[in-house]
């Protein structure tokens, strides 16, 4: 009986676990997809500049720079009611105050805007490291899979709230309810807090072992070598991602078809593509996965090209590519997170993971920033093909560094 009332804990416990990050990754994410989803279609209707709304990307560079500041959240247990819950609820509960205050000021008051959204990403880009550092230490090895696919799933579910949901209630009730509404919304996930245990397990040995610091990571060899997999695996995906939607429209493909294109892979591929991966990463691992992924990734990037260089004709095909390679890079986070967590510390493992997320980020951005360019000066066909090889290269890369990575682990077995 004893035995019995054991393992009956045991599979409680991840499910309870699996329901707090899905609640804090929903959490964080609505806010995110409010400002980057919502707001910018608001303002073009409005009458506000393009320009002017091309400046609201800048409240995305506290999510690519939040590792400069995560070894204070892994260094500084602010309140008693425990580590990580002492940052989450405080930056949660700033969140929705921060939301409701845009009540207060009108859409095309762009100063109000774009301060209130800095103070929005600065928030959630801190609680992002404080659950990402949670979840490191509180997911077994076992779990790690289905804890990052649920965090996939978030992030969709937080296009179709923060983005889509937003949109309709400002069709139907205006601004101010809105917003209101977001940050209600964005209020509920708080009840995760009351659930989310904080035991040895979960409390970071930042207060009796080494200061958590940016230099620490660096001392780390197996964390290095995952940060050149980080740097490298994702490098195409911008140069492509980024140019996807001008070249359907260049390629005859309507406005609107794209938009449903976008919305519909962006939601069922985020769900989909998560569950798809968690299997994946228990069954073949962390590094097949990320083959299989890459490999699969790199055709889609050649059935572009071929339909640039005119070798494929017809529209279908195209979207099929589009459609999957959005499926892919929901599946590539959930293997990439849940390797990024094999080797985080569990003396600062909110830094140490954020810097390898931060890097992913930064990467894709830096493909994205120069695909215009490259596309504007040598045509989308050396576009594309240039994304086929680097992700083909990528992927080898991977395998190598990832393969490199296990030895030590098996000759310890041996």
């Amino acid at each position: 009986m004893a035995a019995a009332a054991v393992v009956t804990v045991r599979r409680r416990q991840p499910l309870r676990l699996f329901a707090v990050l899905a609640g804090l990754y929903l959490a964080q994410g609505i806010p995110g997809y409010l400002l980057v989803a919502a707001v910018p279609p608001i303002l073009r209707q409005l009458g506000v500049s393009r320009t002017a709304i091309g400046l609201l990307a800048v409240l995305m560079i506290p999510l690519t720079i939040k590792f400069l500041w995560a070894p204070l959240v892994d260094r500084v247990r602010p309140m008693a009611i425990g580590h990580r819950r002492g940052w989450i609820l405080p930056t949660q509960l700033g969140t929705v105050v921060a939301i409701a205050a845009l009540a207060l000021v009108q859409p095309t008051d762009l100063g109000w805007i774009f301060a209130i959204g800095l103070v929005i990403a600065i928030l959630t880009s801190t609680q992002d490291i404080a659950t990402d550092g949670y979840a490191t230490l509180a997911l077994r090895a076992e779990d790690r899979a289905v804890g990052n696919a649920i965090q996939g799933g978030a992030v969709a579910a937080s296009v179709i709230v923060g983005g889509t949901g937003s949109l309709i209630l400002y069709k139907h009730f205006g601004w101010q309810t809105m917003v209101l509404a977001m940050a209600a919304i964005a209020a509920l996930p708080l009840v995760a807090i009351v659930f989310m245990p904080e035991d040895a397990d979960t409390r970071s040995g930042a207060a009796a072992g080494p200061r958590p610091s940016l230099r620490r990571f660096l001392r780390q060899p197996q964390a290095v070598t995952v940060l050149v997999v980080a740097l490298t695996y994702r490098a195409s995906e911008g140069l492509v991602k980024s140019m996807e939607g001008a070249y359907l429209v260049d390629a005859g493909l309507p406005l609107s078809a794209i938009g449903y294109l976008s919305g519909i892979s962006a939601t069922t591929a985020g769900l989909a593509g998560s569950v798809v991966a968690a299997i994946l990463v228990r069954r073949t691992g962390t590094s097949g996965t990320l083959a299989l992924l890459g490999v699969l990734r790199t055709i889609c990037f050649l059935m572009f090209s071929l339909h640039a260089l005119g070798q494929m004709g017809g529209l279908w095909a195209l979207l099929g590519a589009a459609g999957f390679q959005t499926m892919i890079r929901y599946m590539e986070i959930v293997a990439l997170y849940s390797l990024f967590m094999s080797v985080a510390s569990k003396d600062q493992p909110g830094t140490d993971f954020t810097i390898l997320a931060c890097a992913q980020v930064i990467v894709y951005l830096a493909g994205s920033a120069m695909a215009g360019a490259i596309a504007d000066r040598f045509g989308y066909p050396a576009l594309f093909l240039s994304a086929t090889v680097i992700s083909g290269a990528a992927v080898f890369l991977t395998v190598a560094l990832l393969r490199r990575l296990d030895q030590p682990s098996r000759q310890c077995g041996g």
